[in-house]
């Protein structure tokens, strides 16, 4: 009796683990929610007053599937990115998508190819200058393949995740080098579980009177001196930055939609647009979930 006890038992866990197999295989029969946001880290060039992006449609990618398209989008809509900064948001829309995990979105965007004309309208994607002046946006691929996003995130089933997207404009939008001067968006965006981000905050102390600051949050160890030098014609300089801000004129900063996990800040000197050095950096500051971590910096003290 035994015996057949313990094959019993066995034959029952193997047929609950076909069908939980069977289960995860068959995925596309179980939805849940994707609720998707928009924000910016903003960019540090005072000479911009917007920037402007037409999202025509979405497109998701689930781990170890294809590109499939996010159904209920709607019609395209122009999202003036500057305005979603220092730690605001808008909501995309709410999209019925299979139960999963995630990897990659991608945002379609109406703007040419960047090898096409550089004198080709484009009234989808463009950048305001504080002058009045209205340049293109191209992107590496225009609509075709789109601009992707990258970040893990799960949809349970008959559940709902919130996630953001972080443009980060400072590092996306950039000016070709050569006669062209074409004005490129390159794919930086990240993805942000919104219920897994949290934030660092405080205010910058004995700043001097002449000179404006931007904070950047890197992942712990990760910064290198050589990320201040001056970047080749169409870089960005500090790179590898996670996410960054320009206090306002009270001096308060803020770092939004970081991972939990340990980062340094690097503060560094700017006399009007113009980079002077790196400050100094904090150290192994410890983000959690859904907190705001207040870090005041006295600029006297690094």
């Amino acid at each position: 009796m035994k015996r057949i006890a313990i094959i019993l038992s066995l034959i029952i866990g193997l047929f609950v683990i076909f069908q939980g197999c069977e289960k995860d295989n068959d995925d596309e029969n179980y939805t849940g929610t994707l609720s998707l946001s928009l924000t910016d880290a903003p960019v540090d060039l005072e000479t911009i007053d917007s920037i402007n992006l037409e999202i025509t449609g979405i497109e998701y990618n689930k781990a170890g599937g294809s590109w499939t398209m996010v159904e209920g989008y709607g019609e395209p809509k122009t999202y003036n990115i500057l305005n979603l900064t220092d730690g605001t948001s808008e909501l995309i829309g709410e999209f019925p998508v299979e139960a999963g995990r995630y990897t990659q979105l991608r945002f379609l965007l109406n703007a040419p190819d960047y090898s096409e004309s550089p004198n080709q309208s484009n009234p989808g994607c463009y950048v305001v200058f504080k002058d009045g002046t209205v340049e293109p946006l191209f992107v590496a691929s225009g609509g075709e393949t789109g601009y992707k996003a990258v970040g893990e995130f799960v949809v349970p089933i008959n559940g709902s995740v919130s996630v953001t997207a972080d443009f980060d404009a400072r590092k996306s939008i950039l000016k070709e080098a050569g006669a062209s001067g074409m004005f490129v968006l390159k794919p930086t965006i990240r993805l942000i579980v919104d219920n897994e981000a949290g934030a660092i905050a405080g205010n910058l102390l004995n700043t001097a009177t002449d000179t404006s600051y931007i904070v950047y949050a890197y992942a712990d160890g990760t910064y290198e001196a050589s990320e201040s030098d001056d970047p080749a014609t169409g870089e960005p300089r500090f790179p590898n930055a996670v996410t960054s801000d320009k206090p306002d004129e009270a001096n308060h900063y803020r770092l939004s939609y970081l991972a939990p996990a340990t980062y340094d800040i690097v503060v560094a000197s700017f006399i009007d647009t113009s980079f002077q050095d790196v400050v100094g950096i904090v150290e192994d500051v410890s983000v959690t979930s859904e907190n705001v971590i207040n870090k005041d910096i006295d600029i006297s003290n690094l």
